[in-house]
């Protein structure tokens, strides 16, 4: 999986890399504070995940799909 992840196409600009940071700091900030509302915080640290792995590896999949059908 991790050899996977290293080999995906770099096809982000760092403009999306870093609002891919900001936001994904934004939705751990939303899930720390909503320790109350389980509701909430699952969907906020799943995106905030999925935002640092996007940011980490320079890919994103939707784009790749959308981009080439």
């Amino acid at each position: 999986m991790v050899r996977d992840v290293v080999r995906l196409h770099t096809n982000l600009t760092t403009t999306q890399r870093a609002a891919s940071l900001v936001l994904g700091l934004g939705l751990a900030a939303v899930a720390a504070r909503a320790a109350h509302d389980k509701l909430l915080r699952l969907p906020a640290l799943v995106a905030g995940a999925a935002l640092a792995m996007r940011r980490a590896t320079g890919h994103c999949s939707m784009k790749a799909i959308l981009h080439h059908g």
